[in-house]
Order: structure tokens, then sequence, then C-alpha cells
């Protein structure tokens, strides 16, 4: 079950996450108080293997709360969470949805792991008797798909967008400054639509999708601002289009901007 747990540190919250056991996976560590956050999903966790074959999908996750009970009680999660690529993919949906007092504490296969929560963007399905909406599908995705790193590095980066969990300090605007790409989609949905705009100026996206958009996993549906209806104070792009035209056919109002220290401008 969830419990509370303290991971700050230091400076902006410094926090130590990850599915972690002896001899498992590595843990994750994430700056995440005001939106910071370390990324290093794989490609291969969000493939059709690992969300649909494992039954982390729309039935077998969101439908239920995001706790160690609901999650060992379905037989099936229970059961995909044995495969590495489900408990990675699941590591970034804790972290997405849940705030950071909150762990999901689980034994699967004999081994003890722990998948904490971080930003908070749907704290609802981790309480008792808990989803995950529609609403709440599209805010995970959106967050899980802006921390895919191509090489699997750890880095830091800024995540903005039209929820409150993503509140900006004035010292992450001004350290933050490249403008990458800007996520969304439904990874839970049939299909699992997933895309990605590029920001301002950009012709790819190299920490996402490597030397080529041809190997994104994800669809880049163009210049962000065409894809997407405006830009807030922030600088997170709002109701971006599946077409890669604001405001048609499918508009995603929840969106995760991704933007990279200056210093790699």
């Amino acid at each position: 079950m969830a419990r509370n747990t303290d991971f700050r540190v230091l400076g902006f919250g410094l926090l130590a996450f990850g599915a972690v056991a002896c001899g498992g996976d590595p843990s994750v560590d994430e700056l995440s108080a005001n939106a910071l956050s370390a990324n290093a999903l794989s490609a291969n966790a969000l493939s059709a293997n690992a969300l649909s074959a494992n039954a982390l999908s729309a039935n077998a996750l969101s439908a239920n709360a995001l706790s160690a009970n609901a999650l060992s009680a379905n037989a099936l999660t229970a059961a995909a969470l044995e495969d590495p690529l489900a408990r990675e993919f699941l590591t970034y949906v804790v972290s997405c949805a849940l705030p950071a007092d909150a762990v999901v504490d689980m034994t699967i296969d004999g081994a003890e792991y722990k998948f904490p929560g971080s930003l908070g963007l749907a704290p609802e399905w981790g309480r008792d008797g808990g989803h995950c909406d529609e609403t709440c599908q599209r805010w995970i995705t959106a967050c899980v798909l802006a921390r895919v790193d191509f090489l699997g590095v750890h880095r830091i980066i800024s995540v903005r967008g039209a929820s409150p969990s993503l509140h900006t300090s004035w010292q992450e605007l001004r350290d933050y400054q490249d403008d990458e790409a800007t996520y969304f989609g439904n990874l839970f949905a049939p299909g699992a639509p997933k895309y990605a705009c590029l920001g301002p100026g950009k012709k790819e996206i190299p920490r996402v999708c490597g030397d080529s958009l041809e190997q994104c996993p994800m669809e880049v549906v163009g210049s962000c601002t065409r894809a997407c209806s405006f830009q807030g104070p922030a600088g997170g792009f709002v109701d971006c289009s599946s077409s890669g035209k604001a405001r048609k056919p499918e508009v995603f109002h929840e969106s995760v901007t991704v933007f990279l220290p200056k210093t790699d401008m």
C-alpha cells in the first residue's frame, strides 16, 4: 500500500526514486520540486509488448487504484510486472501520477520494489477506489513521453504545462530556457497514440529521437507553434493537435513541454 516518505535532500528537492530491489532494476534520481524531472525511460518500455501483451493497459491498470493492493489483486497486472520493461514503465507512471510523499511498495516474484511518486499529476488515482479517467490518462501520457531518453541517460529536464502540479519557479525559468518539444497522447487508449511537436525553430529532438525523427517512439507532427493553440506564461504549449494543425482533428489540452538547461542550447 502507498505510504508517506520524505525524499527531500537539498536545493530544489532531490528525490531518489525507482523500481529497486537487490539485484533488480537500478534506481532513478529526480529533481522534482518545481517540476524538475530526471528522465531515462527507454523506448522499449513504450512498446506494445510492455503495455498491451503484459496487461499494463487501460483495463488492467487505469481502471483500478494505483496502489500495491489493487495492482497485486489483478492477476494480469501482477504477472505483467515480472517483466523489467513493465516495471520501468510503472516507475514513470507512478512518478508522474502520485505526489512526492507517496510510495507504492510491492513484492514481485519474491523481490521488494518501490515505486515512488513525484509530480502528483493525478493523486486521486492512488487513493482507495481510485481510477484514471481520460483526463488523467492524457496527463500521465504526456508526462511519461516527456521522460523518454534515446540513450537511456538520466538528465534533468524542466516539464511545464497547464496543470497546477507543474508550477515553475523563477530559478527554473532562468536556468531552463531551451524549448525542446511538447508531448501528448494517450498510452491507455486503443492504439496508444503518442505525439510530439517541435519547439520553435527546432528540427529534431536528439534527446528523445536520436539522430533522426524517424527513430522517434512517437509521431512528430511538426512545429508546436502550428500544432498548438497557444503557449502559456511558463512556456508550456497548450491544446496541441494530433494533425499538426491547431484545433483539429483531436486536441490534447493535457500536454507537457520540456525545457532543457540553457547550457544545452
